[in-house]
């Protein structure tokens, strides 16, 4: 019987687990601008996200050729620092709520 009290304890605390993941996310997005060099944009991607060349170049082509870039799926504070870096190097990124 000790088993039986011990498994609908466990799956309790796994459900209260899953809520948290249930907040909303936020997306980091990065939009295309006249001023910032392809070649720039990868930089700054390699370094704000650690990413390897081809991620970043991909994404860039995404920003150039298609005006913005879905960069991050994250929680709140990871997209405002992810906003704030992508700003301090001149690069025009924004965050929104998933809907």
């Amino acid at each position: 019987m000790a088993e039986t009290i011990t498994l609908p304890d466990v799956e309790r605390e796994e459900q209260t687990g899953s809520k948290s993941g249930l907040e909303p996310a936020w997306l980091v997005i990065c939009w295309n601008d006249p001023v910032n060099l392809m070649t720039y944009v990868t930089h700054v991607f390699q370094v704000v996200f650690g990413w390897n060349r081809q991620k970043a170049e991909f994404h860039m082509l995404q920003v150039h050729r298609q005006g913005k870039s879905l960069l991050a799926r994250t929680t709140l504070e990871q997209a405002e620092h992810y906003v704030h870096q992508l700003q301090k190097y001149t690069l025009h990124a924004t965050m929104e709520r998933e809907s």
